[in-house]
């Protein structure tokens, strides 16, 4: 090395390389991100028709029906292009993925909805940032959300889960409360403090009279929706359906449908 040969002129060419790299990293980052965004926009876009032509076949205003989507398994980076696109609602079935999808998307004007089935140990969780619950099938469920609520300070709109191939007085295989006994546990729900109750939420049966006629088992819920209208008038939110069936249950009165694999595509397998 000669004196008149700057110590850094060697080292500066890599930095220079290295700098080129990131650029490149950064910009190929950018056009996956922007392509996976203007997918994400044509999905919606065709859940938007579907859903805007069920609410005409039906009657019915396009803002009686709320779009939640579920995000489950798929990446927070898809939450927050979701929400750049005008989504406001968003769900999750496992409390671990939800909290820190919730935490790391925070700031982002979400309302989150817990869908899943819940253990009670996992309510002081979930009372920390859903808004939502649509699981609520037994009074020890109601009791510990209850007491999460409270401590967190926070109001959960709770939902019933109505299991419509459960015999009477039983829990479905996949959570819920049989038919008869929604009205119960919706007063406790009523008057549990921290919590309120928003109304009811169904999964189309695999098993039992109702198996494979979703329209049915919609029109059901409905049912037990109106009667619980009569002891709580402002219990009004049936969610029902999901992406095979959202028209279904929009035909049958459904005010939010819970749709994921139509608006994100096929699930990422979970690690």
């Amino acid at each position: 090395m000669t004196d008149d040969m700057p110590y850094g002129g060697p080292e500066s060419d890599m930095s220079a390389e290295s700098a080129d790299g990131r650029s490149a990293d950064f910009a190929d980052s950018a056009s996956s991100e922007a392509a996976r965004k203007a997918e994400l926009a044509t999905r919606l876009a065709r859940v938007e028709e579907r859903i805007e032509g069920a609410c005409r076949a039906a009657g019915r205003r396009r803002d009686e029906v709320t779009l939640v989507v579920v995000t489950k398994t798929h990446p927070a980076s898809d939450v927050r292009l979701l929400a750049e696109l005008g989504v406001r609602d968003v769900a999750e079935n496992r409390d671990q993925e939800a909290a820190q999808k919730a935490a790391a998307c925070a700031g982002a004007g979400l309302d989150w909805h817990f869908v899943g089935q819940l253990q009670t140990n996992k309510a002081r969780s979930v009372a920390g940032y859903a808004n939502h619950v649509h699981s609520v099938d037994r009074a020890r469920l109601v009791s510990a959300l209850s007491a999460a609520a409270v401590r967190a300070e926070r109001e959960i709109g709770c939902l019933v889960q109505v299991a419509l191939d459960a015999p009477s007085g039983s829990v479905g295989e996949r959570g819920g409360v049989a038919p008869d006994g929604v009205a119960d546990l919706a007063d406790a729900v009523a008057a549990a403090q921290g919590l309120r109750l928003d109304g009811v939420m169904t999964v189309a049966p695999l098993t039992g009279p109702l198996a494979g006629r979703p329209r049915a088992a919609f029109d059901r819920l409905w049912e037990v929706s109106t009667a619980l209208r009569v002891a709580h008038p402002a219990a009004t939110m049936v969610s029902a359906g999901m992406s095979s069936d959202l028209e279904e249950a929009v035909l049958a009165g459904a005010t939010h449908v819970r749709v994921g694999s139509a608006v994100l595509g096929d699930r990422p397998r979970l690690r």
